[in-house]
């Protein structure tokens, strides 16, 4: 072998070597760094471009209320006879029903086939509903200060400003909604129960834990005709009609913290009420998306409860849409009628609501209070919605800082957390006052506010929630 060829030899061993040991590194880089980093949305709620859809997005029954005196054999022959099935029938309304078409044709369709019936009052088809919060801040960690006023002693309270606000990140003092106030009479009762109807709860967050509504053994376990005996020890899921309510989206989680994170107990930040029974109700997953079938099934199940004994005065609906649905009046109508006050998010598109009316918010039933959202400036977000006759009092709703699933807490915008907070301010009120119906409960929110230029014109009341003069402080 000549010179040449000994050195390209010796080229060609080190240039194999070389690509050894480089493969070598590469696969210690592969086991020993950690994952690439995934951007995730500035709301801290799952991308809902990317997200993949929830298994009931695609939801294709139809709600059905019969008129009076049809029966239900009726009701089966007709059924039968369109080769559909009865899915569920609503207990709290009568003559409604789910059902499902088995032909999988156009929801609209078969419920205009429906509506054409004599039998029948009215046929729509289920509906989507989406979360639409808008962006805010990430996670505050890191820059979190200490409120001053050594009550309560969660450490986070200094970025609470929709309770305690001084002007911290160019807001305005006392543009709140007077918690410390209010804490001075009450820090809220674990004998009232708010039903947060929402992606459910992450019951075992530790500041959340102590105040999540466990069902008595004094009640019975819900039973369903359709799908019997439902062991809601923690409340319910109408996502997959199953007894676990987890939270796989934070969105509920969120609103339940700002509802009823456990107040002075050196953990992370105060709730409204210190002290309160958080019921979670999952209609939505993990997506983001519900629909009004759904919706439905949850509200049913909350006013068998109330009927069953369990002291709940208030549903927590952050989320809606502008397709109103009579069937999802019906049954907030129903929950009325059983003493249970339905407060509700006005919606975020910057819209006149009194136009463009946004659903459950703009029923105009006694027991809804629709909620607009204020800044920490005092003025009206420019995201939210308004309407002089159909929007009714406004919160604290953005950059509201609250629980997160598995231990976290993050800032979110929208009147997704204005609304818990009105009804937080609602449970405050009952646990002075248990006895007020639910127009004298409503009648006290919106005649208790403080009034705010901004909102003249905006919100029915003209005021912004006042907790310490709901709860009877001046």
């Amino acid at each position: 072998m000549n010179r040449q060829n000994i050195v390209w030899h010796l080229m060609l061993a080190l240039m194999v070597v070389a690509a050894a040991a480089f493969v070598g590194q590469m696969r210690r880089w592969q086991t020993e760094q950690p994952p690439p980093f995934i951007e995730t949305p500035r709301a801290g709620f799952p991308d809902r471009e990317r997200a993949e859809p929830d298994a009931h997005r695609e939801a294709k029954d139809i709600l059905v209320r019969f008129r009076a005196g049809t029966s239900e054999e009726r009701v089966e022959e007709i059924t039968d006879s369109l080769n559909d099935e009865v899915d569920d029938r609503i207990e709290s309304v009568a003559g409604l029903f789910e059902i499902d078409d088995r032909d999988d044709e156009d929801p609209r369709e078969v419920a205009a086939r429906y509506a054409a019936m004599p039998e029948v009052e009215y046929a729509e088809a289920v509906e989507t509903i989406a979360l639409d919060d808008p962006p805010a801040p990430s996670s505050i960690a890191g820059h979190l200060n200490d409120s001053g006023v050594g009550l309560p002693n969660d450490p986070m309270l200094g970025e609470q400003w929709a309770l305690i606000n001084k002007g911290q990140r160019e807001g305005k003092d006392k543009a709140d909604i007077g918690a410390l106030t209010a804490w001075q009479r009450t820090q809220g009762s674990d004998s009232v129960v708010v039903a947060v109807l929402d992606s459910g709860v992450d019951y075992t967050h530790p500041d959340l834990s102590e105040n999540i509504w466990t069902r008595p053994d004094s009640v019975a376990p819900y039973e369903d005709e359709h799908l019997g005996t439902v062991d809601d020890v923690r409340g319910f899921n109408a996502v997959e009609n199953a007894r676990d309510p987890m939270d796989e989206n934070g969105h509920g989680t969120h609103c339940a913290g700002i509802v009823g994170a456990v107040g002075n107990n050196g953990e992370g930040i105060a709730g409204v009420n210190w002290k309160v029974e958080i019921m979670p109700l999952k209609f939505i997953g993990s997506g983001g998306f519900g629909n009004t079938k759904d919706a439905i099934e949850a509200i049913n199940y909350v006013i068998d409860r109330k009927r069953a004994g369990v002291n709940v005065r208030v549903i927590s609906a952050s989320w809606g849409s502008t397709v109103r649905s009579r069937a999802l009046q019906d049954v907030i109508r129903k929950a009325g009628d059983a003493g249970i006050l339905f407060v509700a998010a006005a919606g975020n598109s910057s819209a006149d609501t009194d136009r463009r009316p946004h659903y459950p918010s703009s029923y105009d039933l006694p027991n809804v209070v629709a909620v607009a959202a204020m800044n920490r400036r005092d003025e009206l977000a420019g995201f939210s919605n308004y309407g002089a006759k159909s929007v009714h009092l406004a919160a604290p709703g953005a950059e509201i800082l609250s629980t997160w699933l598995k231990g976290d807490y993050r800032e979110a915008s929208g009147t997704s957390m204005a609304t818990p907070v009105v009804s937080g301010v609602a449970a405050l009120v009952l646990s002075v006052d248990a006895d007020l119906s639910v127009k004298e409960l409503r009648e006290r929110l919106l005649g208790s506010v403080d009034k705010v230029d901004a909102l003249n014109g905006k919100v029915s009341s003209g005021g912004r929630v006042n907790a310490a003069r709901a709860v009877g402080v001046d």
